[in-house]
């Protein structure tokens, strides 16, 4: 049995399709071309976040690799949407804490569109925990691995093909402001993708590459009741927020477009906050 078969059988990353109610990714405003002609690497956008950036940079004039670990129907449908606004989609699945599948993945999307301008590290996994001793070291192992140790791979494989004025978007959380009680190893992770934001920033502005990141509040995707959540906390997700509801995807996609395109252009190492109004420090 491979790696991802495992991970599918624990339920993670979870059908969209099979998702009730289905969350929002549709763009909500006509496309301007703010990324015309570029090329963009887009995990875990087979549902949830990662689908309704890929529609709407789709939409925007971008071409789009959609990788994913193992959720071929959904990842299709993206496929679809994507092809729908008149742009091209591949589909590779795979496990990003993989270096190898990273370096197999990127050289895939270079060899067939040519060129990539924008890598959007969105992919992540969380296994609640009431008390810190239920976290076991292979789940503690395995959500580093895809959280962030993916985000190097797939960061190392594609540095070499992305130029000056490219664009890295990474997927932190507003657990890393916050902490999160039942989310001990996810939030750990998430302060780690933020402060590999910063430092890659520094690392690459002098290039003209930048990096910044987006912190999504409480947004309704497979990755919640997929990822353990009781029906209690699903029933009462998101009222905690000043808003009193969960974030939709199609509400996130426009921080990273924002943060792809030149009207960020004088944008590097900064977090953006989608999180119904909750007030952090960062």
């Amino acid at each position: 049995m491979s790696e991802t078969e495992m991970i599918h059988e624990d339920g993670l990353p979870g059908h969209e399709s099979r998702l009730e109610p289905k969350p929002e990714w549709e763009p909500r405003y006509p496309g301007s071309g703010r990324l015309a002609g570029k090329v963009a690497i887009v995990t875990g956008a087979d549902s949830g976040i990662g689908r309704a950036v890929a529609a709407l940079y789709a939409r925007e004039g971008a071409d789009v690799a959609i990788l994913y670990l193992c959720e071929h129907d959904d990842a299709e449908k993206t496929a679809e949407i994507v092809r729908g606004e008149g742009r091209r989609a591949i589909r590779i699945a795979g496990d990003l804490g993989d270096k190898g599948f990273c370096e197999r993945a990127v050289a895939q999307v270079a060899e067939e569109y040519g060129r990539i301008d924008i890598v959007v590290n969105n992919a992540g996994e969380q296994h609640p925990d009431q008390d810190i001793a239920d976290i076991t070291e292979e789940q503690l192992r395995r959500t580093f691995q895809t959280n962030i140790f993916g985000m190097f791979f797939l960061t190392q494989a594609a540095r070499p093909h992305l130029r000056r004025g490219a664009a890295i978007v990474n997927c932190t959380s507003v657990t890393m402001y916050q902490g999160s009680s039942e989310l001990l190893d996810y939030s750990s992770t998430k302060g780690a993708i933020t402060a590999f934001t910063r430092s890659l920033s520094e690392n690459l502005v002098g290039e003209g590459i930048r990096v910044n990141a987006v912190a999504p509040g409480p947004i309704w995707t497979p990755l919640n009741p997929s990822g353990g959540a009781s029906p209690e906390k699903l029933e009462h997700f998101g009222e905690s927020t000043p808003m009193g509801r969960p974030g939709q995807p199609n509400e996130v996609a426009p921080s990273f477009l924002f943060l792809a395109c030149d009207d960020a252009s004088y944008m590097s190492g900064q977090v953006l906050h989608p999180n119904g109004g909750t007030i952090v420090n960062g």
